[in-house]
């Protein structure tokens, strides 16, 4: 470690949820940092944080407070992305986007390092991590359509609340207490979108992530179809979603139906998955084993079971995905894309 080079590191939006991880796996993971540098808003700044065995002050993050840093680390939200992004890398700086201001760029490689690790290396100083939902998602499909090829995607997700941040749970947890106690609740943050109508999520399930295109699709779903088209480098590969938010605190869940090319046996396909990198495969229905959100929190894997040929089509495959969406749908992949690009 003594030998290995060090590098300056920075995390704008240091206050939040994904940011918090991202210091925690830096820690943990021992990641080769000469110098860190925590930046959020003005609000934020002055506050400290323990980092190793030093305490930080966390600074107002400016269009200067990049110089000299090596890897930039970013998850205050798109528009602070578009703004300090560009002035991050004029002073050289790698930046690893956790927002969605450009993934969907032509020229930024969109990376899930376990699908397309070596996009890395196209980078033009900006490296996107893709939505939470998409990334659980495509680590699964990945060795499908290595092996088999996928033409069609179909997806439900079950969304955990703190995908909306901190205050969102902590809504949730209000509410919750407020309904068994026979009191009625004011829903303030949820759903997240243009409107001011806001609903309860306690006990209940709202069929809106983010605001709604005029196609009828959320933003969340069109970044699941989208993203998941330029991760797996196949444009032809057919993606329909509806993402729902659930009173869960972490872990997303999905329902995914697979439309593969070419047979496949159920067994084989167990087997392949449980192969593949990232990957964690929990099927036995005797014993009831499947993933569940509340068992994958806190782990960085994405967790696969229910796998099972669809009745309708005997090509197609029913599988059910849990993932942190906290870790392998943000911070985790974050720092994975941090050690590719230092490893190269």
């Amino acid at each position: 470690m003594s030998n290995q080079k060090q590098y300056n590191v920075a995390i704008v939006g240091t206050t939040g949820a994904v940011g918090q991880q991202i210091i925690r796996l830096l820690d943990e993971r021992n990641f080769p940092i000469k110098q860190l540098k925590l930046l959020a808003s003005k609000r934020s700044a002055g506050n400290k944080i323990k980092f190793r065995d030093r305490e930080l002050t966390i600074e107002e993050a400016t269009p200067d407070s990049f110089e000299g840093v090596d890897i930039a680390f970013f998850s205050a939200g798109g528009d602070v992305s578009k703004e300090l992004v560009p002035h991050a890398v004029k002073s050289g700086a790698v930046c690893i986007d956790n927002t969605s201001a450009y993934r969907m760029d032509p020229s930024t490689p969109l990376v899930v390092p376990e699908v397309n690790v070596e996009k890395i290396q196209e980078n033009k100083g900006i490296i996107a991590n893709p939505n939470c939902s998409t990334t659980q998602m495509v680590v699964a499909l990945k060795p499908l359509h290595d092996r088999y090829g996928i033409s069609r995607v179909i997806v439900s997700t079950y969304q955990a609340v703190s995908g909306a941040g901190n205050q969102a749970v902590n809504e949730m947890f209000k509410q919750s207490k407020e309904l068994l106690e026979g009191k009625d609740v004011q829903p303030d943050i949820l759903p997240v979108g243009s409107l001011p109508v806001k609903h309860q999520i306690a006990f209940n399930a709202i069929p809106q992530i983010d605001k709604f295109w005029e196609n009828g699709f959320t933003n969340e779903e069109m970044k699941m179809i989208l993203e998941t088209k330029k991760i797996m480098g196949d444009e032809s590969i057919e993606v329909t979603a509806t993402c729902v938010r659930i009173p869960v605190a972490y872990g997303h869940s999905e329902s995914v139906y697979i439309e593969l090319k070419s047979d496949f046996d159920v067994e084989e396909v167990k087997s392949l998955l449980a192969q593949s990198p990232g990957i964690v495969v929990q099927d036995n229905p005797e014993e009831q084993q499947y993933p569940l959100a509340t068992e994958a929190a806190g782990k960085p894997e994405t967790f696969v079971g229910r796998l099972r040929r669809d009745l309708s089509n005997p090509r197609a495959l029913n599988m059910w995905i849990v993932s942190d969406n906290l870790l392998k749908g943000a911070a985790y992949n974050a720092v994975q894309i941090g050690e590719q690009l230092i490893s190269e």
